[in-house]
């Protein structure tokens, strides 16, 4: 760590060097946006939340951890599905093998994780093909796209059974490095668009206008200017949203650039999207007038993106509505689009219930993915196809009620 960036004031809580950088960068050329300042906080390519190579602990003496510990998981800042029990692990592995026979196993199948984290999900997939007589094992390549030096070694440390085996597992650190068509197979994310950096909007004037950080008194400060692209306005018009005066929320234009990557490179196959989010009807409803920025540290939960910078996580919830148009316009077909209750419901996620203990930890864990209240509803599940007709697939057999509304709207709204 560069111990002469300790003389940025203090008053700017966070990762001292990151803080130092982002100030620079602000004095220098002026107020950025907030999906810069959101870019810089997560993925500074040396300080930022997921890419730093040293502990936490070496940024803030008063929080013990490493990597794999530090920011995500029980001890860390939050945790996703992956944590909590190998079950979603075990409804995707079973998915991609009926995937496969769809694909008509193909002599390599390979299954694209975009953004791993700590490799609890792979790990657990790979365990769970591993165990199947005549699965697609003996024809599976995994290979997680990530960025973060610091993730990837986590990843491998996870993986370390598999690292043995010629071609299994492998990494590359951005999804532009595989060229156009040149997968067969299956592309999934866990938790990944959330984390992308968003633009953050406000309605003045009926007008949509774009917060702004600036660097006043020694701490990050807000300023609401013009949008800053017309691309903007260009997505709010194509989801003909109608917002009310001082409406507050958050655009993710990474999410399509994402999209349009996936796309790019699928040649035949599947994409599976799990993440927290709504339809656009749902997100940019009444009911979100401040948005659904939250930052997490601790899994304490917090709106304040201007604290910890750099030692916190940051997340907007995901508008699968625009995912599915941009997947359309891209040649991804929409199969279907679930929660995360009904996708695992789809693999007898009740039958396990059945044969645990009630009441027992394990039970526990497998409920907390369930519970409509929380993960069971709040998570999605977007499934879009590639070369395949009308396919039919058992994450997809329990339908709620929004699922033909996302199909219709980005008909509608993008067609």
């Amino acid at each position: 760590m560069n111990k002469n960036a300790k003389t940025a004031d203090p008053a700017l809580h966070g990762h001292p060097d990151l803080v130092a950088s982002i100030t620079e960068e602000i004095r220098a050329s002026g107020p950025i946006t907030f999906a810069r300042f959101m870019e810089l906080a997560l993925y500074h390519p040396r300080f930022g939340y997921y890419s730093r190579l040293e502990t936490r602990a070496d940024a803030d003496a008063d929080t013990p951890g490493g990597i794999g510990e530090d920011r995500i998981g029980w001890g860390g800042d939050y945790f996703t599905s992956s944590d909590v029990h190998p079950v979603l692990a075990q409804a995707l592995a079973r998915q991609v093998r009926q995937m496969d026979d769809l694909l008509g196993r193909p002599d390599l199948l390979t299954v694209i994780e975009m953004g791993a984290g700590k490799g609890t999900l792979a790990h657990d997939f790979l365990t769970a093909c591993a165990k199947e007589s005549g699965g697609v094992f003996d024809r599976l390549r995994y290979m997680i796209i990530e960025r973060s030096p610091a993730m990837q070694a986590a990843q491998r440390a996870t993986l370390v059974p598999w690292l043995g085996q010629s071609g299994r597992v492998a990494w590359v650190s951005k999804l532009d490095e595989l060229s156009a068509g040149s997968l067969v197979g299956v592309l999934f994310s866990n938790e990944l668009v959330d984390a992308f950096p968003v633009h953050r909007l406000r309605i003045e004037q009926d007008e949509p206008k774009e917060v702004y950080v600036d660097c006043q008194g020694g701490r990050f400060c807000e300023r609401i200017w013009p949008i800053s692209t017309p691309a903007l306005k260009e997505y709010l018009r194509r989801l003909d949203l109608s917002l009310p005066e001082g409406y507050n929320t958050e655009v993710n234009l990474e999410a399509l650039a994402w999209m349009k990557g996936v796309a790019r490179v699928l040649g035949r196959g599947f994409v599976i999207t799990i993440d927290y989010g709504h339809t656009a009807r749902d997100l940019y409803g009444p009911d979100r007038q401040r948005g659904t920025l939250l930052c997490y540290y601790h899994h304490l939960v917090s709106e304040d993106p201007y604290t910890r910078v750099g030692l916190q996580d940051m997340t907007a919830h995901v508008d699968f509505t625009s995912l599915a148009a941009v997947g359309e316009e891209s040649g991804l077909h929409v199969t279907g689009f679930t929660n995360q209750m009904s996708f695992l419901m789809g693999f007898g996620v009740e039958q396990l219930l059945e044969s645990l203990e009630p009441g027992s930890a394990e039970f526990q864990s497998v409920v907390q993915l369930l519970r409509p209240e929380g993960m069971g509803r709040t998570f999605k599940v977007l499934i879009q196809h590639k070369g395949v007709t009308e396919p039919q697939l058992d994450g997809l057999r329990f339908r709620p009620f929004f699922g033909e509304a996302l199909s219709q709207n980005a008909m509608e709204n993008h067609g």
